[in-house]
């Protein structure tokens, strides 16, 4: 570093002064021609001397000073300016009983780095740059292994840079960032210590360039074009073929490298953004066949065609297109893994849920009430869970203006061709001799499930969560490897809300409404979590009600207390319905919310409370639907009922109306109530006062409101941790003959409840981990039992460079989460073309 060189400076100057005897005092002179040790001098530590300033204009002061004033006293005397002319200079006389010092700081590096003899021109030609400390420090740190005439000028690129490694790439990337931002001080920094024209001279060799007014503007746009041109399966527009590359590798693998990188990802972003614009690449496509266009990851534009043609297809509830070997939903997933798609997720899920849901509402629905339950619980639930994330991906949009018609057919079809069709299926079913025999019942919940548990069970009770969501939760535990999990439907009270529900969850001999509408276990109003845990410790003493929102921020040892000790805790979770009662439209993110919210409860209580056995179910299901109740969708004239709700009334007599049903109140509840339940066999609701429940309701008679969830969970403690999946490399060959070469991979295993999916990036590195190709981020996430169909081919663009056949590449996996390499496979290289054919071009 400088320090060193200094430090040979000061012994040599110290080896000057040093005395041996001689009691004469010692002048040295140190003309600095260049001023190259200006910062410096002053730090030199001589034993036996001391440092004067030389300056143009105090020679005479100088000579006055060294001649009279101090006669004994050693001097380095430093001058940071070449030595005058003989008859300009007023200390020539002194000078001839003096010494003169020679520094070159050129011979000084070359010494210190161990840098060849020839290529000490290249340190003078630059010698300015070795100047400053910190600038030469930087370019000590790189830790070049072996210097000629390209590594001491990129060096000094890199040090301007900021880089960290002697790598053109890494400054490149750097000076990219800087510059689509509009900050010019690295190339400012280039141009003043003479190292442009030495850049782009490394550009063109690297990219392959043969420009004659380079620019970064022009260097974008050909690392664009470059890439465009490799991926997209057609020939680019004519005006952009001047910016193609000859080096396609290189350029592939650097612009990968931006695009997979934490750092500069944002940076890659902007400048893809400013190739497309000067490109216009949005029109230059368009004309393109869209299926040539797949495979381009490079431009945010072809997100926005294709994007445009799938909404178009669904619009016209087209399900069987398809762009070349792609159907919508696999050309959704494909373009989900690439870059600009993976920013473009929500968009995709979207079309997903919608293409299923124009699928799946094409089948007919079955007759009979136990059939019908059976279709629910097997396929159909699925209909609702794809309605209801199609509505949770397009909130999440910025601006969903776009897919209006796309939502206005999804919204028909979920109305009309499901609901409108299976809620009166449904209903007819309902009116059939001992349905309330089909499956459990929601009045039998404590017998049927708590009341013989030998273990504590905590029950945990959410508001509202209907079937199809707690199929997701179901789906999610049993995905933890440490879970044995089932999951059974179970048939609501009718009237199905809230109060009733949860009062029919409890252990009672007897389940009632009260002329007044209060719900009464064996007597008791149960309406708050005191009441209802007086009535679940009738049956079970140690036993607690508690709120879930009073558990989920207290500490281990605080919920510790609560459980220990006790058999049955019933935990009140209230995520879904307060969202749908206040926030209608935010009724399907509080789904979302309540699963992962009931994933982490369990295994907190699990590890934190020595607790193993859970149950999770529901009061209610709900229906909803974005469209806004109509008038004509309301049944009116029924105030002067008993009770009268949305969903529901009860009253004695039973209302005679068109599109409802009734049924005994005392049948439904187990009683021997006499009144009467009337509900509208389809979506409608009766007409009531206020304005509430224009979406979100329940109450009445459908699947969605009555069938819901029991989860039964059983966690482990001796079972084997979650494992990664794996991506393994299945080819034979071990040798690379192309610039260009497909390889084929297999996911190891599927997901599954042991098996959890990850994200790997893939590509060849030389033995010093410098990548030679593009790098594929690849999400192993397939749950497909079939081996074939997990497997994946996947295309290597190799940089355009000489490869020595006698040295070992390797093929590596890293897993991105972990940033561990998993797989590490050696390749010979046998590219005979590569490189510039022995020219330094």
């Amino acid at each position: 570093m400088a320090e060193l060189n200094l430090k040979q400076i000061e012994d040599r100057l110290n080896e000057e002064f040093r005395t041996s005897g001689d009691e004469n005092r010692k002048l040295v002179f140190w003309y600095d021609d260049r001023a190259e040790f200006a910062e410096d001098v002053d730090s030199l530590q001589l034993d036996n001397a001391k440092i004067l300033h030389l300056m143009p204009d105090n020679q005479f002061a100088t000579k006055l000073f060294l001649e009279r004033e101090d006669r004994t006293t050693n001097y380095l005397i430093y001058a940071p300016f070449s030595k005058p002319d003989v008859h300009e200079n007023h200390l020539e006389d002194i000078l001839l009983y003096s010494r003169r010092f020679y520094a070159d700081r050129a011979s000084l590096l070359a010494v210190d780095l161990g840098i060849g003899e020839e290529w000490k021109p290249v340190l003078e030609a630059h010698i300015r740059f070795f100047a400053n400390k910190e600038r030469t420090k930087k370019f000590y740190d790189l830790g070049i292994s072996q210097y000629d005439g390209t590594t001491i000028r990129l060096g000094m690129i890199c040090a301007l840079a900021g880089a960290r490694t002697c790598s053109l790439e890494e400054a490149l990337r750097i000076v990219l960032d800087e510059e689509s931002q509009e900050n010019h001080r690295i190339f400012n920094e280039l141009a003043r210590y003479d190292l442009m024209d030495s850049f782009w001279d490394l550009c063109a060799r690297h990219f392959g360039l043969a420009w004659e007014n380079p620019s970064i503007a022009k260097l974008v746009l050909a690392l664009f074009v470059t890439c465009a041109a490799h991926e997209i399966m057609e020939t680019v527009p004519n005006s952009w073929e001047p910016f193609k590359m000859r080096k396609t590798g290189n350029a592939i693998a650097f612009l990968d490298s931006m695009m997979n990188s934490v750092v500069y990802q944002a940076v890659f972003d902007r400048l893809s953004l400013f190739a497309s614009q000067q490109l216009h690449v949005a029109d230059s496509l368009k004309t393109y066949p869209l299926e040539s266009l797949i495979a381009c990851g490079c431009f945010a534009d072809v997100d926005t065609l294709l994007i445009q043609w799938i909404a178009g297809r669904l619009e016209a509830e087209d399900v069987d297109a398809h762009l070349g070997d792609y159907r919508i939903p696999a050309l959704c997933e494909f373009r989900k893994k690439t870059h600009f798609g993976q920013q473009r997720e929500h968009i995709y899920d979207m079309f997903i849920c919608a293409i299923r849901l124009e699928m799946l509402t094409r089948q007919s629905y079955p007759d009979g009430f136990q059939n019908i339950i059976k279709d629910y619980k097997n396929h159909l639930y699925q209909i609702d869970t794809d309605y209801r994330h199609f509505y949770y991906h397009l909130d999440k949009l910025a601006d969903a203006s776009a897919y209006e018609p796309l939502r206005i057919l999804i919204e028909n079809i979920y109305t009309n061709e499901y609901l409108g069709k299976l809620l009166p299926e449904w209903n007819a079913g309902i009116m059939e001799d001992k349905v309330l025999s089909v499956i459990p019942l929601q009045r039998d919940f404590y017998d049927h499930y708590v009341a013989n548990s030998k273990d504590r069970v905590v029950v945990i009770i959410s508001d509202a969560m209907r079937y199809e969501t707690g199929r997701e939760l179901f789906d999610r535990l049993a995905d933890n490897p440490r879970s044995e999990v089932k999951i059974e439907a179970m048939l609501s009270t009718l009237p199905s809300y809230t109060r009733l529900g949860m009062s029919a969850l409890l252990p009672h001999q007897k389940l009632e409404l009260s002329p007044e509408g209060k719900e009464l276990v064996d007597g008791a109003y149960c309406i708050d979590i005191q009441s209802r845990e007086k009535a679940l410790q009738a049956r079970q003493p140690l036993a607690r009600c508690v709120s879930f929102d009073d558990l989920k921020h207290m500490k281990t040892r605080d919920m510790r207390d609560i459980f220990t000790g006790q058999q049955v805790i019933y935990v009140y979770h209230d995520q879904i319905d307060v969202r749908g009662e206040h926030a209608e439209d935010e009724v399907f993110q509080a789904c979302e919310e309540a699963v992962k919210e009931i994933l982490d409860f369990i295994e907190k209580v699990h590890n934190g409370a020595n607790t193993h056995h859970f149950i999770v179910t529901a009061d209610h299901g709900f229906i909803y639907k974005r469209n806004k109740v109509q008038e004509s969708d309301k049944i009116g004239n029924v105030h002067h009922h008993d009770i009268v709700k949305r969903r529901y009334i009860i009253s004695q007599e039973g209302i005679q109306e068109d599109g409802v049903q009734n049924l005994n109140l005392g049948y439904l509840l187990g009683n021997e109530d006499s009144r009467m339940v009337s509900f509208p066999i389809g979506t409608s609701v009766f007409k009531t006062r206020g304005s509430g429940g224009q979406n979100y309701v329940h109450g009445g008679s459908s699947p969605q409101e009555m069938l819901v969830p029991v989860i039964e969970v059983h966690m482990e403690r001796g079972k084997a941790d979650m494992r990664t999946v794996q991506v393994r490399f299945i080819n034979t060959i071990s040798k690379i003959t192309n610039l260009i070469t497909t390889l084929d991979f297999i996911q190891s295993e599927p997901i599954g409840d042991a098996v959890k999916e990850a994200t790997y990036l893939i590509g060849f590195m030389d033995a010093e981990g410098q990548p030679i190709s593009n790098e594929i981020t690849y999400v192993a996430d397939s749950r497909e039992e079939d081996p074939a169909k997990r497997t994946f081919r996947l295309r290597f663009t190799f940089k355009n460079q000489d490869y020595d056949i006698n040295q070992s590449y390797f093929l590596v996996i890293k897993n991105v989460e972990t940033g561990i390499v998993v797989f590490r496979h050696p390749f010979i290289m046998d590219l005979p073309f590569a490189g510039d054919f022995g020219f330094d071009l």
